[in-house]
């Protein structure tokens, strides 16, 4: 009896250390910036480790081509290149976390 508690008490260890280095990975991932750049550096994007868009850059000699849709693209598909470099990188960070285990539903507990 004493060894399947022992065994409980272990297990909920280890989950509570797992919960505290995943808080610790979220927070990291989170301040990350990721960049990503569309049409030969024309427009770049920043985005952090949540997928929010934090910067967008335009070189000016775009604008001056008069192009609004091509723009509108530039950025569409610099956003979109940051964001999937972010998704990438939690999933990296998810990685090492488990030791390369694929959990199922994990990602999708913080936005993966």
């Amino acid at each position: 009896m004493f060894g399947k508690l022992g065994d409980m008490a272990g297990m909920l260890k280890q989950a509570k250390e797992m919960q505290s280095r995943m808080k610790e990975m979220q927070e990291r991932v989170a301040a990350a910036k990721f960049d990503a750049e569309s049409g030969a550096g024309a427009v770049k994007a920043t985005v952090n480790g949540k997928l929010e868009l934090v910067d967008v850059k335009i070189d000016p000699e775009t604008i001056k081509a008069g192009d609004v849709e091509m723009l509108e693209d530039l950025v569409k598909a610099a956003v979109v290149a940051a964001q999937t470099k972010a998704a990438q990188g939690m999933k990296d960070e998810m990685k090492s976390l488990t030791g390369g285990m694929n959990i199922p539903g994990l990602e999708n507990m913080f936005g993966g």
